[in-house]
């Protein structure tokens, strides 16, 4: 702990070296990139080498516990460095995950034991159980949403982040207190009259089955990444009570979530109506984009999530959930995805008129763009021959993130493609919604898959 924190004092009274890659970028194009799986996948692991060296040790909070949540474009500890539970939990899944896949990231896992003990000892409620879901840097929880204080959304990527460390690890603690909140959530966020998970809950346990302020009560991206979280859980701690669970999560997400147009709805009442405004006029469709819009990324991410759900149950031959992957990806591909530069557009307008959707928000979020190159070289291995040419929407995609969202001069993901947004080149790299979760998710996967295109040449493994 006190080398970390020595590490950490240089690194807040010097200027940051550079962890970005050779070459730099300023806004200009780098050279192009080649096609072939062994080339990609070179410049993909150097890639993901920069990204988890600009995080790691510089977002290690050795004074207060947890991570920084605040960073500037230069890569400067910048803010007030609140705490959200998503956050703090997603930087445990993502060191963990990263030393499960190669052995040379494994000197990470004590800063992941630094977050599990974060989590435990301040952001878990001893009194009502669950965990807060923002708290300030020394952990006291920030009454931001009171009376709503907990989200399962929340609590979920905590079980998500706790279970893979576990694995990573063995820490039998971790697990413990995964299964505790697990056991939380089915207690007070499970809704046992139409089943999902209310999004808002009281200190208490309280939920909030008519949503709470705007918000109403269920929405997909608590939905999926609960599937997500239940579906690492179960891989650690293999239960016929979770199994059925996740089974059921895995339906509501492909059978009611998506819709017969072949994306998801966004917002839902408690029974699962969805909230939209697709009959409403032009404007009021505007001023209720965020309830109801068609998200290109949580469709390209969702097939991925299903799939990974799909097989940690051990469904043979699941043709049910392959097709409504691949449906949910080619409606993004036809609709979403910018064919002269390429990356996945942020939103489209829910009125499809004449067979095409109107892009409503022309940005290009990077965890759009890190989850479209996973899903893009997944679909083409799945589907090696097909019409869509995933494999050549891949490399466009990589191509695509070289150019304009991975900051190859200092290193880390802008906040999205300075192509159509070009103030994120001076947008922070990190904040409580961003870390490096999507990004080296998105990476080592990719790296996986690459890999087993050129067998027996992978540099690393465990």
């Amino acid at each position: 702990m006190k080398q970390m924190a020595s590490v950490l004092v240089v690194l807040l009274v010097l200027p940051l070296p550079c962890c970005g890659m050779p070459g730099g970028n300023t806004g200009r194009p780098p050279a192009g990139v080649q096609a072939d799986p062994d080339s990609i996948a070179a410049q993909v692991e150097r890639t993901l080498d920069a990204e988890l060296a600009c995080w790691y040790p510089l977002c290690v909070d050795t004074l207060d516990g947890g991570y920084f949540s605040d960073i500037n474009d230069r890569w400067g500890l910048d803010g007030r460095q609140d705490k959200m539970i998503v956050t703090q939990a997603r930087h445990i899944w993502s060191i963990a995950n990263a030393a499960m896949f190669d052995r040379r990231y494994r000197s990470l896992l004590p800063f992941a034991a630094h977050g599990y003990r974060f989590l435990k000892e301040k952001m878990w409620d001893r009194k009502f159980g669950g965990f807060f879901n923002l708290v300030n840097r020394r952990g006291d929880p920030v009454p931001e949403n009171v009376p709503a204080v907990k989200t399962a959304y929340g609590n979920a990527f905590a079980v998500y982040g706790l279970a893979a460390y576990y694995m990573a690890s063995g820490d039998s603690g971790a697990l413990n207190l995964a299964l505790e909140a697990y056991r939380w959530l089915e207690k007070n966020s499970y809704d046992t009259l139409y089943h999902g998970y209310f999004q808002f809950l009281s200190r208490e346990g309280k939920p909030f089955p008519e949503g709470f302020g705007n918000d109403p009560p269920k929405d997909q991206n608590s939905m999926i990444h609960l599937m997500e979280a239940y579906t690492a859980l179960y891989e650690a701690r293999p239960d016929s009570v979770l199994k059925e669970r996740l089974a059921s999560m895995l339906s509501l997400v492909r059978d009611r979530i998506t819709n017969d147009r072949g994306y998801m709805n966004l917002f839902f009442r408690r029974d699962w109506t969805p909230v939209t405004y697709r009959d409403s006029s032009a404007r009021e469709r505007r001023a209720h984009y965020e309830i109801d819009h068609i998200s290109f990324g949580h469709d390209v991410e969702t097939s991925y999530l299903m799939l990974e759900a799909s097989q940690s149950l051990g469904i043979r031959d699941d043709s049910s959930t392959l097709r409504v992957a691949k449906e949910k990806v080619d409606f993004a591909l036809k609709h979403g995805w910018d064919g002269d530069r390429g990356g996945l557009y942020d939103g489209g307008d829910p009125l499809v008129e004449g067979g095409r959707v109107v892009i409503a928000r022309e940005t290009k979020e990077w965890w759009a763009q890190a989850e479209a190159l996973n899903t893009f070289l997944m679909m083409s291995m799945l589907f090696p021959g097909d019409s869509m040419k995933y494999y050549d929407r891949f490399t466009a995609q990589w191509t695509y993130c070289r150019n304009y969202v991975i900051d190859t001069l200092r290193g880390g993901w802008y906040w999205g493609g300075i192509d159509m947004a070009p103030r994120n080149l001076h947008a922070p790299k990190g904040t409580i919604w961003k870390a490096d979760y999507h990004t080296s998710r998105s990476m080592i996967n990719c790296l996986r898959r690459l890999r087993s295109m050129f067998p027996g040449r992978s540099r690393t493994g465990n």
